[in-house]
């Protein structure tokens, strides 16, 4: 394959997206450009799902936190429905001293992991093989090395990051 700027008449992935008219042309570019912007939302959209799961994470275990406080209990134990099955079982009490977060300073360096449900990690690897198989499809686009598909991609790009990065930077004191 030699690099080109064919309009007319190109062929991208399939016998049938043969280019027959500029107009045509123009709406590839347009669909690529769209293509790649699809991309940059689905990368978005794994990091807002990460986030989202996170912050669920954390929301319960501010609650069980809270219901052992609340109880007054040394030992930690809750029912099974307080602590929605997390723990190790006695009889019909959970003990979730282990999981509870510290406070103060040796929470700061007690680093938290967070483990998806099967259905969330399905979900997750749903969003996953979405990125990879556009992500894909773009990379074969490129390798027509057509020029004008080539700077679709591009433009495609800055857009999506345009769109989609917009977000907070964290900004930490050295």
């Amino acid at each position: 394959m030699l690099w080109n700027w064919y309009t007319v008449d190109s062929c991208f992935i399939s016998s049938t997206w043969r280019i027959t008219s500029k107009g045509k042309f123009a709406g590839s570019c347009i669909g690529v450009i769209c293509l790649v912007i699809c991309l940059e939302l689905l990368r978005r959209l794994q990091r807002e799902y990460d986030a989202y799961l996170v912050k669920q994470h954390r929301v319960r275990n501010a609650q069980i936190h809270s219901t052992v406080h609340e109880k007054g209990s040394d030992t930690g134990h809750l029912t099974d429905t307080e602590a929605n099955g997390t723990g190790k079982t006695d009889g019909n009490h959970v003990q979730v001293t282990s999981k509870l977060p510290e406070s103060g300073y040796m929470a700061s360096l007690k680093p938290q992991r967070l483990v998806p449900t099967i259905f969330q990690q399905a979900l997750r690897a749903l969003i996953h093989m979405c990125q990879f198989a556009v992500a894909y499809f773009i990379m074969l686009l490129a390798m027509y090395y057509n020029g004008y598909i080539i700077i679709s991609i591009i433009i495609g790009s800055y857009l999506g990051a345009f769109i989609f990065s917009w977000e907070g930077i964290k900004i930490t004191d050295a």
